[in-house]
């Protein structure tokens, strides 16, 4: 190996890795000894052999050999794979070049221990590891832990041997080109577990397969393969998750009886080892490549593309709603999450909040995996169910083109090996429909009012009943209805309409804005996405339970409603009371004066606020806060800004209601919203009313009323 190639085919690399749209998070390299080390990796995709040695030399800045297999090495690629340090697996001084670069330190070496590229992820059979291809199956190989004990044996052996057989000695190390023990001695091998997640995997052509398609009259299968799903991944972008494991160590080899036996014998003619040393280093490679094989898989970074595919997979019926998929994996994935209890890596996606799988997919998990499930056949949408469908792949073809032709069986045998996942999936996959929804509503019921009470505790404030969010039970599970405060409110504020509601045999839930029901200091901390959350924690409780949903809201809690209605699918209705657009609409009742208030919205326009708060004056003094931080205003600033656009993305049913003598929100911005809705069912309602809180007290029994009317109207 030539090593200033090495290095200049490294530049080539880096050049190919900052052109790449891979993102790469690397876990776990305090695990990287500072010693002669062997990586063993799972092998996906090409790519690897040219990637990860650049990253690993960027961790330990020591060179980084691999493996490769023999029918590789042909014309220009063998030139290529010579320039960056990858030795063929039939080079007759194999095992030479890496003992001499474990006994030296003088590079790190990686090994694929299945062997191959495995391109369908199946490594699982009859419970044990098994590398299954399309010329059979065979046990993963043991040849990096095999190489690991020769190397410290040698190690030892050499050191034990150095007064006695200087002779010996000295012909091994020139026979290897060693100058001295002192190049050995102070060093010890390790094996450290390494494993490469890829996600989202997709296959479809792009630059690189329609260039080979042009170049070539016939582009072969295995090529065009290559090409579409690794090309694709370069180029269209994937998210790449290193994690190193703990490191390996030979210590207990060392120091077993057998061995310290064998240190004590001539040094010999290398390459001797004596028949029962052979047969402990076989009997310990074995179990050292079970080890490290289930280290490898158990750093599967799990993603919701592999829950979809298990839970798929793992569904003992043929038929089922896509909301119910999506409570599954919700309900698998928080109990995952919950203080990771079955100590998986999760990526990043799974370690945010989850809600989105319950309301607008805003993310597009769920559609982006459905649509390629309806792609490849996996399954097909009937009368508003998925049927799976049932397909049998001719084996040679799974092996060959499984990444694009069952993609999400690839997905599911990813995480095959994690056998607590495997076992989390089975038992929620076979739970009935009903218990799902009942443990997602109580999971989320229980969160909620965790989190309040946390809160509270926080803020160094008692808990009462008026910031409490609560949950009234209905008659029937056909509709519900989600109650939603006002800005500096509590729940409690919307009370009153919702048991009046609740008489009429509704489900109602009143969630709590975030930072609400505390303190003025706890709310200034919040954003207006703490908020939004909020609401879509509230409509995720209420279609837990009921077929139909409609959304309530009164001031910005309206607002809200209406942002959330816009992204929803599945709405009955939206109802919005007395509901802004912009910071002017509000009077300088709720807000300072306009002399003030303009210098504040003016500084809010530069970020540049000198006071924190400030007082008003509240028709509900008793569930609102007595000052109003000035980060809250702008954070309702910032969300009226967005509320523009939102009205004419609003599809569903809506109500809007304002009060004609408004003394904090005049009615302009509600007409304006009004006359913005997309739908064409909607109805304005101006009431001759003088408050801005018109679902409380005095006069509201006629507003609860036409919401009532309305929200009868939506399911007949």
């Amino acid at each position: 190996m030539n090593p200033s190639a090495y290095f200049t085919t490294g530049l080539a690399i880096k050049t190919l890795t900052s052109l790449s749209k891979a993102d790469v998070v690397i876990h776990g390299e305090e695990n990287i000894p500072g010693g002669p080390t062997i990586f063993v990796i799972n092998h996906f995709t090409r790519i690897e052999t040219l990637l990860i040695p650049y990253y690993i030399y960027n961790l330990t800045t020591t060179p980084v050999f691999s493996l490769a297999d023999e029918s590789l090495f042909r014309g220009s690629l063998k030139k290529l794979l010579d320039m960056i340090g990858v030795i063929s697996t039939r080079d007759p001084n194999r095992d030479k070049i890496i003992l001499k670069g474990l006994l030296t330190g003088s590079e790190n070496w990686i090994i694929f221990p299945e062997g191959r590229m495995v391109k369908t992820k199946k490594i699982i059979g009859g419970g044990k590891f098994l590398i299954r291809h399309d010329g059979g199956s065979h046990k993963p190989h043991t040849g990096a832990a095999s190489l690991a004990l020769r190397a410290e044996f040698l190690r030892h052996h050499l050191l034990a041997r150095e007064k006695e057989e200087p002779a010996n000695v000295q012909t091994f190390l020139d026979a290897f080109s060693i100058a001295s023990l002192d190049d050995i001695r102070g060093k010890a091998t390790t094996i450290v577990p390494v494993n490469l997640t890829y996600y989202p995997i997709r296959a479809k052509e792009n630059i690189a397969s329609q260039f080979a398609a042009r170049m070539m009259k016939e582009v072969p299968e295995r090529m065009l393969e290559e090409l579409m799903t690794e090309g694709t991944m370069l180029l269209s972008g994937v998210d790449l998750d290193i994690h190193f494991g703990k490191p390996i160590g030979l210590e207990d080899f060392l120091s077993s009886r057998i061995v310290g036996r064998e240190l004590q014998h001539p040094f010999g003619e290398y390459p001797h080892f004596s028949e029962r040393l052979s047969r402990y280093m076989r009997s310990l490679s074995e179990d050292m490549m079970q080890r490290y094989m289930k280290a490898i898989y158990n750093m599967t970074s799990v993603n919701h593309e592999h829950l979809f595919a298990s839970f798929l997979q793992r569904y003992p019926f043929s038929t089922m709603k896509e909301m119910d998929l999506r409570r599954r994996v919700y309900l698998a994935v928080r109990k995952i999450s919950d203080k990771n209890a079955i100590g998986y890596n999760l990526h990043r996606s799974l370690q945010e909040e989850q809600v989105h799988l319950l309301t607008d997919d805003r993310f597009k998990k769920v559609e982006n995996f459905i649509e390629l499930a309806l792609e490849k056949n996996v399954v097909e949408k009937k009368n508003g169910y998925l049927v799976k469908l049932k397909r049998k792949l001719p084996e040679l073809l799974l092996f060959h083109r499984g990444r694009i032709d069952n993609p999400i069986e690839v997905m599911a045998n990813e995480v095959e090996p994690l056998r607590e996942l495997q076992r989390l999936v089975r038992l929620v996959a076979w739970q009935p429909g009903f218990l799902v929804r009942r443990k997602v509503l109580d999971m989320l019921v229980q969160e909620e009012d965790q989190s309040y009470l946390q809160d509270c505790k926080r803020c160094g404030v008692p808990t009462s009943k008026s910031g409490s969010p609560f949950l009234l039970r209905g008659s029937t599970g056909k509709i519900g209805v989600v109650l939603v405060h006002s800005y500096l409110s509590v729940p409690e504020e919307v009370m009153e309409l919702a048991r009046y509601l609740n008489r009429q045999g509704l489900w109602v839930y009143a969630p709590r804005l975030a930072g609400h029901g505390t303190t003025p200091e706890d709310l200034a901390q919040k954003t207006y996405s703490d908020w939004q959350l909020s609401v879509e924690k509230g409509y995720a409780v209420i279609s837990s339970i009921c077929e139909h949903v409609v959304l309530g809201g009164v001031s910005v809690g309206g607002c809200l409603v209406l942002e959330l209605a816009s992204r929803l699918k599945k709405l009955a209705g939206v109802v919005a009371v007395c509901p802004p657009l912009h910071l002017k609409d509000y009077s300088s009742s709720f807000m300072p004066g306009n002399d003030v208030w303009t210098r504040i919205l003016a500084k809010i326009k530069k970020d540049d606020l000198d006071i924190d708060y400030f007082q008003f004056n509240s028709e509900n003094i008793h569930v609102n806060y007595d000052k109003n931080p000035i980060l809250g205003v702008k954070n309702v600033g910032a969300f009226l800004e967005k509320l523009k656009t939102v009205p004419a993305k609003v599809h569903h049913p809506s109500l809007i209601l304002q009060a004609d003598r408004n003394p904090i929100v005049g009615r302009e911005g509600s007409r304006q919203i009004y006359d913005e809705l997309g739908t064409e069912e909607k109805e304005y309602i101006l009431l001759n009313y003088k408050n801005h809180i018109i679902i409380r007290g005095e006069d509201s029994g006629r507003v609860h009323a036409i919401i009532g009317d309305f929200i009868r109207n939506l399911v007949g």
